[in-house]
């Protein structure tokens, strides 16, 4: 029999934080946009929220994460990895990306992207 996978995700969450290497870009701060999905088997289609990831608890996470400045991004991304799966046991798989809008750099850059992904070991 076949399983079924669902996700629960949020796309293009925009935030403003003081991530950066640099101490300027601490100070300054910059413009980011968000990316979280989560991949899990659904246990059923009730209208029951103990059943399914609410995407209200990842956008928290994010906002709560972006507040915490890091010196590196995937710092950012590991610590959103590791609050999904601890709010969240039962994930098998979470994708979180950042995207830094005009990154502190010589020339004309949209964006810089760091992603990182977790899958279950389960």
């Amino acid at each position: 029999m076949a399983k079924l996978e669902q996700i629960v995700a949020l796309k293009a969450v925009k935030c403003f934080a003081l991530h950066g290497y640099y101490p300027e870009e601490q100070l300054t701060g910059n413009h980011f946009i968000v990316d979280l999905e989560t991949r899990f088997n659904p246990q059923g289609f009730d209208d029951d929220l103990s059943e399914t990831v609410n995407y209200e608890d990842l956008n928290a996470i994010i906002c709560a994460e972006m507040e915490n400045t890091q010196k590196l991004l995937e710092t950012v991304l590991n610590n959103i990895i590791s609050k999904v799966v601890d709010l969240y046991p039962f994930v098998d798989g979470v994708d979180v990306s950042i995207k830094k809008l005009n990154p502190p750099m010589p020339g004309q850059i949209g964006h810089s992207f760091v992603k990182l992904s977790y899958t279950s070991d389960i």
